[in-house]
C-alpha cells in the first residue's frame, strides 16, 4: 500500500493512494493528471528523494515542492568579508614538525647571532675609547681669522687707557669741588650775639690789664702809698661785678 501526502505546516493531505506496488512513472502520471507537474515537485521516501526508475514497496511518501533558486551573490559577499578580515603574519605561536614553537626557534637564532657579534662589539668599544683619548690628548687646531675682530681688539686697549685717564681727571675735579664747598661751608656770617661776645672779651681783657697794672703799682708803692691798695681793690671789685653782669646778660640773650 502506497500513500503520497502533501504537507503544509501542521496539515497533511493525501493526494494519491494505491493498494498495489507500482513504479514511480505511474505515480507521476497519476499526479500530472491532477495538475501537479513533475518540474515543480519531487517525492521523498524515508528521508531521500525517489528517482523515476525506483519503486515504492509500501509506506508513506511525501510530495515536496521545489523552491526556486536565488539570484546568487553570496560568494562575492564572502570575498568582501574576507578582504576586511585582518591577515596576520605572526606565525611564532605555530609549531614545526618536531613540536617546537617557532617563537623559541627564532629566539635561539637571535641569541646565537648576538653571541657571535659579541667579540666584534668589544673590539669596537675599545677602539672608540682609544679614539676618544686621542682627541682629548691632541692639541686643538683652531684657525680663527677675522680682521674686524682683531682691529677692534687692538683699538679697545687704547680706548681703555683713555677712559682710565678721563676717570682720574674727573675724580680730581670732584675732589677740588668738594674742598671748595667745604671752605664755603666753614665761613659763617656774623650775628649780633657774635659782636656782643667780642665786646665782652675785649672788656674782660682790658679789665685784667688794669688789675695787673694796679697790682704792680701796689707792689712798687707799698711802703710809700698805703691808701692806693684800698682804691685799687675797690676798683677791681667793681670791674669784676660789671663783667659778671655782662656775662649773665649775654647768657640770657643767648637762651
Amino acid at each position: 500500500m502506497i500513500d503520497v501526502n502533501y504537507k503544509s505546516g501542521k496539515a497533511s493531505l493525501t493526494i494519491f493512494k494505491s493498494d498495489i506496488n507500482i513504479s514511480m512513472t505511474e505515480v507521476w502520471n497519476a499526479l500530472q493528471s491532477k495538475g501537479l507537474l513533475k518540474e515543480d515537485f519531487y517525492i521523498v521516501f524515508n528521508g531521500r528523494i525517489v528517482q523515476d526508475n525506483e519503486s515504492i514497496i509500501s509506506g508513506s511518501a511525501t510530495l515536496v515542492p521545489k523552491l526556486p533558486g536565488g539570484k546568487g551573490g553570496f560568494g562575492s559577499m564572502l570575498r568582501a568579508i574576507g578582504a576586511q578580515i585582518e591577515k596576520t603574519t605572526n606565525r611564532e605561536a605555530c609549531r614545526d614538525l618536531s613540536g617546537r614553537r617557532l617563537r623559541d626557534i627564532n629566539e635561539e637564532k637571535r641569541l646565537k647571532t648576538w653571541i657571535e657579534k659579541q667579540g666584534a662589539r668589544e673590539v669596537e668599544a675599545i677602539e672608540c675609547k682609544k679614539r676618544k683619548l686621542e682627541r682629548l690628548c691632541a692639541e686643538p687646531k683652531h684657525t680663527f681669522k677675522d680682521k674686524s675682530y682683531e682691529h677692534e681688539r687692538s683699538v679697545l686697549t687704547e680706548r681703555i687707557d683713555d677712559a682710565v685717564e678721563q676717570g682720574f681727571k674727573n675724580a680730581a675735579a670732584n675732589n677740588i669741588k668738594e674742598k671748595i664747598n667745604d671752605t664755603k661751608k666753614g665761613i659763617k656770617r656774623k650775628t649780633i650775639l657774635d659782636d656782643m661776645d667780642s665786646d665782652v672779651s675785649c672788656s674782660s681783657d682790658s679789665d685784667t690789664d688794669d688789675i695787673t697794672t694796679c697790682n704792680k703799682k701796689i707792689k712798687s708803692n707799698d711802703n710809700h702809698l698805703p691808701s692806693v691798695d684800698d682804691d685799687c681793690s675797690n676798683s677791681a671789685d667793681e670791674k669784676l661785678e660789671k663783667n659778671n653782669k655782662e656775662e649773665n646778660l649775654n647768657t640770657e640773650l643767648i637762651t
